[in-house]
């Protein structure tokens, strides 16, 4: 009896699934362009990822170039070409660059939250907005022209004051590297991640504030109870959701900010890549730490997911 009831449940269930496509097939028409696009730029390409086990050399045919099993992964694990230090680089940058951009990004769109004129609060977050728009070229030039070494302005300040005699060289000195990048990261996407938070923000119960005016609590008491819980389920989720990327740095950015006396210190994965694939034309052993880049961010995304699934409930999977 209990077959016959599952049986039927499950036709009726495919009959409602068939009649839903028939009277919407025009939206999943709207898909295709987008499956296409994803097939073609974004899984056709991961064929290539036997290169990483083989030994190809360029010109050849990567399918039937010599097969090498995992010797290009046991290169990078044995510490042949020391590369550890590009994840140490990397995960520090990142992990910084996420977890303090998020949290300044949500006390400042507090503050923001906080101020009575429109106008100076839709001022400000223009303001804060625009650097996410201009391309890393032009934040490297307004940075070096706030901290060249003889022309920058905070140099020239601080020669003034009397706090130094000679310029600091920010964007050379490996001392400063992480903090200028990170401090870079923070600056660009502040506005875009604020205005995460303030859309956040506008879905928190007004009647929540009123009840709390009513019982005698101050501004920051309200933020304290009733803001930062509120906000709390937005920047968990923005955590999970940039966990997979933690391997993955802008190369454009990294690519600007590194040069010969920072190098040690600004070498991430992707220029790390870029160097033995492009620079040495070594694809097989790029192709192979692009791979295991990519499954060490599937890891990272899992674990953060499960995490704060365990400590709050909230997950995306």
């Amino acid at each position: 009896m209990q077959k016959v009831k599952e049986a039927r449940l499950n036709a009726a269930s495919g009959t409602s699934s068939g009649r839903r496509f028939r009277s919407q097939y025009q939206l999943y028409l709207m898909l295709v362009p987008a499956l296409v696009f994803v097939s073609v730029f974004f899984y056709l390409p991961l064929s290539g990822w036997v290169m990483a086990f083989t030994d190809y050399q360029l010109g050849e045919n990567m399918f039937t170039a010599p097969w090498v099993g995992l010797k290009h992964f046991q290169r990078f694990f044995g510490g042949v070409d020391n590369a550890w230090y590009t994840v140490e680089n990397t995960l520090v940058i990142n992990l910084l660059s996420l977890f303090l951009g998020l949290v300044i990004a949500c006390f400042f769109a507090i503050l923001l939250n906080e101020v009575r004129s429109r106008a100076c609060k839709k001022f400000v977050q223009t303001v804060s907005f625009f650097p996410y728009f201009v391309s890393w070229v032009i934040a490297y030039m307004l940075l070096n022209s706030f901290l060249a070494v003889k022309s920058g302005v905070l140099n020239q300040l601080m020669i003034q004051l009397g706090f130094i005699d000679t310029g600091i060289n920010f964007l050379g000195d490996p001392k400063y590297s992480w903090q200028v990048v990170i401090f870079a990261n923070i600056w660009k996407s502040l506005g875009y991640n604020s205005v995460i938070f303030l859309a956040a923000l506008a879905g928190i119960d007004a009647e929540q504030y009123e009840a709390a005016d009513i019982d005698g609590a101050t501004r920051f008491q309200k933020i304290h109870y009733i803001t930062l819980p509120g906000l709390a389920p937005t920047l968990v989720m923005l955590l999970i959701i940039s966990s997979g990327g933690i391997f993955n740095s802008s190369f454009e950015q990294m690519y600007l900010f590194s040069n010969t006396t920072n190098w040690s210190r600004m070498e991430v994965l992707d220029l790390y890549i870029y160097r033995y694939g492009l620079g040495n034309l070594q694809f097989s052993y790029a192709t192979a730490v692009g791979i295991i880049r990519t499954f060490a961010g599937i890891l990272m995304f899992s674990i953060v997911n499960y995490t704060a699934k365990k400590i709050n409930g909230q997950s995306l999977v």
